[in-house]
């Protein structure tokens, strides 16, 4: 008997919520995941900046899924123009030439900041961080690569090696030539700062001292979020993405700025290092180029690093680089950015509804230790006292040590609000098209499940 209770003319399965937990249980392995210890929520339809699942609950999309649905669930725009390509021509091998392959790169280079005016596709950001890499090791000549600490660049054997979080500990040893150092994080500061100034030139000092004891000479690249993304909406204090620059410069180093999560509008910015009138020589993107409608991701780059392979061949490609379903939905994407002012938006929402009414939060929660963020990318960082600023769980929590986190999610859930939630952190990052009374609705219900977290505040 057919699990399928679709009508006979449709192609796809339309299971009832029961019938998907037990496929799912039975056939599909999760990411990052105990597989007997997780239920995933079924989910049967999304439209805008709200998603439903197969019991017909609600939920705000305070997460963006993965923080890269921009433009929201099912823009109609886009989703036409991925059925129209499909029934123009479906795949093509990288190879080979195509309007809307050549249309994407032309768009993503238009909104690129300084010289950077070719793009190289790949499936997703991980992929894109792992050529990033190779280009730069390629047009060096060196090998190694500064990545930070709190960061996460994907989960590919480079990727994960760059990735500074907990997430890596199981593919090490990874790929050599890795070297860390610590980026600026004024509320945790591992220089001992006490103002922004200090922290920006501490911790360009510290780059510095790792770039001369590592010798100059071998490192190809420092890779850094423009806007730590994951590991905690970590803002750079002005002044440190132009340091990074000018030692780039000082020593022929490579500048990739990753703009996985931060890109396409969700700073308020096409790209997040516009903020800072910064020109990298490497970007990688994905996520938010096309809301994640269909895989997509690839690097832009700079005239000097794409000089190196006019007739030297660039060693590495992808079956599906510059997918046309996947370029078609970027082009889409990128027009209804335009013609529906998303940049704008985001900006506008942060600077005057998410911020003030975040702040508002911590005003009236002890627990909410800090409010950071730009655009539709804000954090609260979670504490059980403010003035020791000791976590409301501890660093890489789990099981019983991460039941406070826990129980703020599930509070979160239970008033019709999806969340995302990183250690002591939840981060704020509904679609940049969410409308004010929508965001404000979501943060009421965040006000509501604080109260979770204020239970087991112990600070004066």
């Amino acid at each position: 008997m057919s699990d399928s209770t679709s009508g006979s003319a449709s192609l796809l399965p339309s299971y009832d919520a029961e019938t998907i937990r037990r496929l799912d249980k039975a056939h599909v392995f999760h990411s990052w995941s105990a597989q007997a210890q997780i239920a995933p929520l079924p989910v049967t339809r999304a439209e805008g900046s709200f998603f439903w699942d197969g019991d017909g609950n609600r939920f705000l999309d305070f997460s963006s899924q993965l923080v890269n649905v921009n433009i929201g669930h099912q823009h109609p725009a886009v989703v036409a123009a991925i059925q129209e390509q499909a029934g123009r021509l479906a795949t093509l091998a990288p190879g080979f030439g195509n309007d809307v392959r050549a249309e994407a790169a032309r768009l993503i280079a238009e909104v690129a900041p300084g010289d950077l005016d070719k793009v190289f596709f790949t499936n997703g950001g991980a992929e894109a961080n792992e050529n990033a890499i190779r280009m730069a090791r390629v047009h060096t000549g060196r090998h190694k690569v500064l990545s930070a600490y709190r960061s996460y660049h994907g989960a590919t054997a480079g990727a994960i090696a760059l990735t500074g979080d907990p997430r890596r500990w199981a593919s090490e040893p990874g790929i050599s030539g890795i070297v860390r150092y610590w980026g600026p994080y004024l509320y945790r500061s591992a220089f001992h700062a006490s103002t922004e100034a200090e922290e920006c030139e501490r911790a360009l000092a510290h780059l510095r001292d790792l770039v001369a004891v590592e010798g100059p000479q071998t490192i190809a690249a420092i890779i850094l979020e423009t806007v730590v993304g994951t590991n905690g909406i970590l803002v750079p204090p002005e002044g440190y993405l132009a340091g990074v620059r000018a030692l780039c410069d000082e020593f022929g180093i490579v500048m990739i700025a990753d703009e996985v999560m931060a890109g396409f509008a969700r700073c308020g910015e096409w790209f997040a290092v516009d903020r800072w009138g910064v020109v990298p020589d490497l970007i990688t993107f994905a996520k938010g180029v096309n809301s994640g409608y269909v895989p997509l991701g690839g690097v832009v780059i700079s005239e000097r690093i794409a000089a190196t392979f006019a007739d030297r061949p660039f060693p590495g490609g992808l079956t599906y680089s510059g997918h046309p379903l996947a370029c078609a939905s970027a082009v889409a994407s990128i027009n209804v950015m335009r013609e529906e002012k998303v940049v704008e938006n985001a900006r506008r929402l942060g600077d005057d509804v998410i911020g003030p009414a975040l702040r508002a939060l911590a005003d009236k929660h002890p627990s909410v230790g800090e409010v950071r963020g730009l655009g539709v990318f804000w954090a609260l960082e979670l504490v059980r006292d403010r003035t020791t600023r000791e976590p409301l769980v501890p660093f890489n929590a789990s099981g019983a040590d991460a039941a406070p986190m826990a129980a703020f999610a599930a509070a979160c859930k239970a008033g019709g609000v999806w969340p995302f939630v990183h250690f002591n952190r939840t981060h704020v990052v509904p679609p940049c098209t969410t409308s004010d009374e929508d965001v404000l609705a979501g943060i009421a219900v965040l006000d509501a499940a604080l109260d979770e977290a204020d239970k087991h505040y112990t600070g004066a």
